[in-house]
Order: structure tokens, then C-alpha cells, then sequence
């Protein structure tokens, strides 16, 4: 298959790139804005026409929450869109997408894990617009994944595991938000899920992916330290109102994984596991 990959330069984008290698029989273009504009319709169907595009996973998103919340245009533009751009596109040669959503959708007043089908409620800019690009994929391509995903990090681009590794080394005291309940995403996971997702066969609907678990911001951040062997630094615990933000954060997130699980044979590794093979990567690049 000859399948595009948006947003290729993001940490789930870099994930993906280094598992092509495992599947010499898919032609793999990985693609950024510099290589493909999402937002230009046109340049989409060009592309997808021109290159005889099989199947989309978009990994592109603006994902700057609380800056969303002053710039609605742009994120409207990338989150809701431009996934209706690349779904229509791939429908029209009866291929498949996978587009990556997020746990924003749900408002987190729910404790015990979100299913596929619970009610949708963002309360942010960025979870609206992420949802209005769920409907807009479904709606337009008859063979579209929605994959929700929450926490995400990897050895790439800006996440909390590095801005911890880096506050830690750097600071003597350190607060972190304890009433946020989730579980972390190690990026190379979620790669490995939708990779399996492609060789199995695109099954269409809406899906929950994180690592298995449930944890604080403040316990991940505690396991963060611990794991990168950082001890100089006191992290303590605060409320979210200690720590206003733009966006409105769910305060309780976790997904539930049952359907992707059972549906592609996964088995996902525990958030702990995880972290531990993202921060060995973090420091073996470093040393």
C-alpha cells in the first residue's frame, strides 16, 4: 500500500517513521507542511491522486492547548478542517484514514474509564475543534478510524517527560497537579497500535489507546524522577486551581481500551514499563 503520513516531523509522526523500516512492503510518504499543506484542499487531492494515496494516518494537529484559546481560527483550521480535506480526498479512491483524537473531548467529570460511546463534552477551544474534526473524518471517509488518545510523550519534540527531567536537574523545588487523574501515552505505543491497525485491516469507528494504568500528573512526574535517577528536586503536590491555566483540563481521563484491544489482538504495555524505555532513550541520546 502506499500510505501518507501527516505530521511526520510531531512525536507520533517520528514514532511511526522509525517502525517503517518493519514493513518494506508499504511505500510510506511522510509528510509536514513543508512537504504538504493540510490546509490547501487542492494540494491534498494533488497529492493523494498523484502518489495513488491507499490510506492516510494524521498524526497533525495543532496541539498547543492553551494558546488555542486565543488563536481559534488556526486550530479550527488544522483540527477540524483540514482531517475533512484528507477524509474526503482518500473516500474518493475507497481508501482508509486513521486520525488521531484526544481525551479533550470528554469534559472529565466521569470516574471511571471513558468508553467510545459516553457523551462528548469539551470544555476547551482545542477539544472542541479536535471533536468537530472526529465527525468531519467519519462523515467523509466511509473506512475512518478514530484513535483517542491523552498524555502523549516520547523521545521526541516538547513533552512533560522532558520538561520534568529538565525542571528536575534544574530547580530544588518543583510543583505539580495532583487532581488530574489520566494515564500517561508513550508515542511508540500508539505507533505500534496503529501499525497493527494497518496490517490487520482498517476496522471503521471511534477508539480509545493510552498505556494500561491511572496515575496523577504529580505521581508521573514523582516517576519521572525516580526513573531518571534525578534526587536534588522536592516535587510537591498542588490543586489545579493552584495553577490556572487558559484551557480548561479534564479532571479525569482515563479511556477505557477494551475495543482497541480485542479488535487488533494488542496487548499494551503499563505506563511504568513505558517510561522507563522512554527516559533510557532520553539519556543514552544525551550522553
Amino acid at each position: 500500500m502506499n500510505i501518507l503520513i501527516t505530521g511526520c516531523n510531531g512525536q507520533l509522526g517520528n514514532e511511526i517513521q522509525l517502525l517503517e523500516q518493519q514493513f518494506p512492503h508499504h511505500k510510506f510518504f511522510n509528510t509536514d507542511v513543508a512537504e504538504l499543506d493540510i490546509t490547501d484542499q487542492q494540494a491534498i487531492e494533488r497529492f493523494v491522486e498523484n502518489n495513488g494515496i491507499d490510506g492516510i494516518v494524521n498524526c497533525a494537529a495543532y496541539t498547543a492547548v492553551d494558546k488555542a484559546e486565543s488563536n481559534e481560527p488556526l486550530c479550527q483550521l488544522l483540527n477540524a478542517e483540514a482531517p475533512a480535506f484528507l477524509a474526503y480526498a482518500i473516500d474518493q479512491r475507497d481508501g482508509w484514514m486513521i486520525h488521531v483524537s484526544t481525551d479533550y473531548v470528554f469534559d472529565g467529570t466521569k470516574h471511571t474509564p471513558y468508553l467510545e460511546d459516553d457523551d462528548t463534552c469539551p470544555n476547551s477551544v482545542y477539544g472542541r475543534t479536535k471533536l468537530v474534526g472526529e465527525f468531519n473524518v467519519q462523515k467523509l471517509c466511509r473506512r475512518s478510524m478514530i484513535i483517542r488518545t491523552a498524555w502523549l510523550y516520547s523521545s521526541f519534540g516538547n513533552n512533560f517527560v522532558k520538561t520534568m527531567m529538565r525542571l528536575g536537574s534544574e530547580k530544588a523545588q518543583l510543583g505539580v497537579i495532583f487532581d488530574q487523574i489520566g494515564t500517561p501515552t508513550y508515542a511508540r505505543d500508539l505507533a505500534v497500535a496503529i501499525m497493527a491497525a494497518v496490517e490487520k485491516g482498517v476496522v471503521p469507528g471511534i477508539y480509545h489507546f493510552s498505556n494500561e494504568g491511572v496515575i496523577s500528573w504529580y505521581d508521573f512526574a514523582k516517576a519521572i524522577h525516580r526513573l531518571a535517577g534525578i534526587t536534588t528536586c522536592h516535587v510537591s503536590p498542588l490543586h489545579t486551581a493552584e495553577y490556572p491555566t487558559p484551557a480548561s483540563r479534564p479532571h479525569y481521563s482515563v479511556l477505557d481500551k477494551t475495543k482497541i484491544k480485542d479488535t487488533f489482538g494488542l496487548e499494551i504495555p503499563y505506563w511504568e514499563e513505558s517510561l522507563s524505555e522512554c527516559i533510557k532513550k532520553l539519556k543514552e541520546a544525551a550522553s
